[in-house]
């Protein structure tokens, strides 16, 4: 609720200045937006009493006048992850920018809960959706969750990160393919030719976009692809990157380069390289995607491809924005991607002998 404090240190609302002028809360409104459509004494009086207690409105106040509601709901799988947190943070600020409120929902990649929060945000009375992650990024997307978006869209316009198979949803996404791409290059012009990919699961739209390109760039500099470096059935979190990694080398898996498939897999795998008697990046190049805080505090700080935050959440709100104002969009917008080189990576190892 909007609110300042006057001389005396009371708490003065926007119902206190609207009882004060002897006019309606929307009134008041209507005058702080600059609407054109009230009279001039009651303009007067009501200037007055903001200029009297330095009263300053905020998003609900001035939604009053307008019947399009001023608050996004953001919907994100896990705020823990460092790439949704730096995500919504960008769109967060995206939102002051234009005037506009977020309201944050997390539902820890947990199907019910996102459906749960999804109803949760519609009761709000929110303007729009933004959905990060979640059954939005899934490879083919569930009945549940297309019936569940079915209705939702009914009413209120919704953005995703990934896409919705049979849906009409607008969607702005970062090309993977892209981040693949320039991980490769940047691994291949060093001299790799042994470089595994680790993390993730194969039913997730970026990861999968990913593999396909990894196979594409090897085939492009004519390096044979070997299944055994591609380890895409685990999760997104330290301790996959540490298994899957632990596991490439029981099995004596001969590498020179990893490609982590997030920050977060990567230090896991960073841990499991140093604890097998390793060094980064002497012995094994590494690289991650998402280009969070992790990568720069790891050591050696980690080479990570950027998703240009600012841009991708300026993005997101703009579409939300101009699909609650009923203005035509593009259905899919792409994000690109650029490399942030770091300490991880280097010339791949000669062969001794």
């Amino acid at each position: 609720m909007s609110k300042q404090q006057n001389n005396e240190n009371k708490v003065v609302t926007i119902y206190d200045i609207a009882r004060e002028a002897g006019v309606s809360p929307a009134t008041v409104s209507r005058v702080l937006t600059n609407n054109v459509n009230v009279r001039k004494e009651k303009r007067d009086k009501v200037l007055c009493l903001v200029r009297k207690y330095n009263f300053k409105p905020n998003a609900f106040a001035r939604s009053l006048s307008d019947t399009r509601s001023r608050v996004i709901g953001i919907l994100v799988a896990d705020i823990r992850n460092p790439y949704y947190a730096e995500l919504f943070e960008s769109c967060e600020r995206a939102a002051q920018n234009a005037d506009y409120t977020v309201l944050l929902a997390n539902f820890s990649g947990n199907f019910q809960r996102e459906g749960e929060q999804l109803e949760m945000l519609q009761e709000q009375r929110v303007g729009a959706f933004i959905q990060m992650g979640g059954s939005a990024d899934a490879l083919f997307s569930k009945q549940e969750y297309v019936k569940l978006l079915n209705r939702t869209m009914a009413r209120t316009p919704v953005v995703v990160t990934g896409k919705v198979e049979g849906m009409d949803c607008h969607a702005v996404r970062v090309d993977s393919a892209k981040v693949m791409e320039l991980l490769m290059e940047h691994l291949i012009g060093l001299g790799h030719r042994r470089i595994a990919l680790i993390g993730g699961r194969m039913d997730v739209l970026g990861t999968y976009e990913k593999f396909h390109q990894y196979q594409r760039s090897l085939k492009a500099h004519q390096i044979s692809f070997d299944p055994a470096l591609v380890a895409g059935d685990g999760s997104y979190d330290m301790e996959s990157g540490y298994l899957l990694m632990n596991r490439m080398f029981s099995q004596g898996t001969e590498l020179t380069a990893v490609i982590a498939v997030n920050d977060f897999v990567a230090a896991g795998v960073m841990r499991s390289i140093m604890e097998h008697g390793k060094k980064v990046p002497q012995d094994i190049s590494l690289v991650g995607c998402d280009n969070t805080y992790i990568a720069r505090m790891m050591i050696p700080d980690l080479t990570s491809v950027d998703y240009n935050y600012e841009e991708y959440g300026n993005c997101l709100v703009d579409t939300a924005i101009r699909l609650i104002r009923g203005e035509e969009v593009e259905p899919i917008q792409m994000i690109t991607p650029r490399l942030a080189v770091r300490n991880s990576s280097a010339k791949a190892p000669e062969k001794s002998g």
